[in-house]
């Protein structure tokens, strides 16, 4: 079953449930997915769906952030709630050790040394990292990986 299907389903379980908040992020999640697929006119793949619950859990994230400046705490925790909902459909998500073996290892392929060569490493790293692990984490580890370079 791919991953579309799983939401699909997900979806189906949730109105059977009357879960309305989970209902309402599935949903959510589905419209963008649709959205991509007319925009684009392309059938979504599993990595292209990772990438859409990926964005949204990042809009999710800006937002509680906003929130809590506002001091709009109850909007924050609905976005919060939002977010759990989102995560069930990402990969396992690699630790930041993990992630800073693996920019290291890319560094060290590409023979990158300093900042100026940020751009380079960040677009492999992109390509190789991308749904499995946090880019904020990743975008850290390359700065952390090329200032010791």
């Amino acid at each position: 079953m791919t991953l579309k299907e799983q939401i699909t389903e997900d979806m189906k379980t949730a109105m059977r449930a009357k879960d309305s908040e989970r209902l309402a992020t599935i949903r959510l999640l589905l419209a963008a997915m649709k959205q991509k697929e007319v925009d684009e006119r392309v059938e979504l793949d599993d990595a292209m769906v990772v990438a859409i619950v990926d964005k949204m859990v990042k809009q999710r994230k800006d937002s509680i952030a906003a929130f809590t400046t506002g001091g709009r705490i109850d909007l924050a925790d609905k976005e919060a709630a939002e977010i759990k909902v989102l995560e069930v459909y990402l990969p396992q998500r690699m630790s930041a050790e993990e992630t800073l073996a693996a920019v290291k290892a890319i560094v060290a392929e590409l023979g990158a040394s300093g900042p100026g060569d940020m751009g380079k490493v960040m677009g492999v790293v992109k390509t190789r990292l991308a749904g499995k692990a946090d880019m904020g984490q990743v975008s850290a580890a390359v700065k952390s990986a090329l200032a010791g370079a």
